[in-house]
């Protein structure tokens, strides 16, 4: 790795590091009176809700919620796990990339949002989901009352498979390692796996997304909430219903 790349990934990490302290973490579960809107019409492109639904009263946030060393601790930690990863050629993805995807966010969230991999906007600029789908995860996240620097969010490979197909066992027993990292040094409330390959890799099974979507997991003690992945969404918006009542799973997670 040369020193531009090592200048540019500080820089990645101690700006979020800056943006945790400002928002001193107190708005993880922003309360917001107003009604959500309605989910949309069954054509065209999804239209996620942008407000929370409407809550009895503010949440007391819990100690460990409150500012502290921590994140920064958290931020180091990636930091040396993006090190430790440095310009993978572990699987043959390395070839083809233009960037490796490692993951942004807050390093102390409560929220973990985990894709499949890259896709041409997040290979070209090195950053997950800012593409289309990632669009519609912002909306995902908004409309569960948080903004998209207090959620963590990261893939599966961190190398964009050619033409955006699936990544192969081979591809994924390479990367997921790094994966289960990320989310140890995280140790979210709460992991939303975004599609099949994401809920497969995390929960270590084959069946299919549609089975698997309809209920709380667990990995390693932390709730999984599997859903359909945003890019999925824009081209069967009929499933949009089925993406909000999962993501009121995990915002019921959240406030318990």
């Amino acid at each position: 790795m040369n020193e531009s790349e090592i200048r540019r990934m500080a820089e990645s990490v101690l700006g979020t590091v800056a943006s945790l302290r400002r928002a001193g973490l107190k708005e993880i579960l922003r309360h917001d009176p107003k009604p959500a809107s309605p989910v949309g019409e069954e054509s065209g492109e999804p239209e996620i809700p942008t407000e929370p639904p409407p809550r009895a009263a503010e949440p007391a946030l819990a100690e460990k919620d409150a500012p502290s060393e921590s994140a920064n601790e958290k931020a180091q930690r990636l930091l040396a796990l993006r090190e430790e990863l440095g310009e993978c050629t572990r699987c043959q993805l390395h070839g083809t990339r233009t960037h490796l995807v490692f993951g942004e966010g807050n390093p102390a969230a409560r929220l973990v949002f985990v894709g499949e991999g890259p896709g041409a906007d997040e290979d070209r600029l090195g950053r997950p989901f800012v593409g289309r789908a990632g669009k519609l995860l912002d909306k995902m996240i908004q409309a569960i009352g948080l903004r998209r620097e207090q959620v963590y969010i990261c893939n599966v490979v961190k190398c964009r498979p050619p033409g955006n197909r699936t990544p192969i066992p081979e591809e994924i027993e390479p990367c997921s390692p790094f994966l289960y990292k990320q989310l140890e040094v995280v140790q979210p409330k709460v992991i939303c796996t975004l599609g099949a390959c994401a809920t497969q890799t995390i929960l270590q099974t084959t069946k299919p997304i549609s089975e698997l979507r309809s209920g709380v997991r667990l990995w390693r003690g932390i709730p999984v909430v599997p859903t359909y992945h945003p890019a999925y969404l824009l081209r069967n918006p009929a499933k949009k219903a089925n993406v909000w009542e999962d993501l009121l799973r995990v915002l019921q997670i959240l406030e318990d």
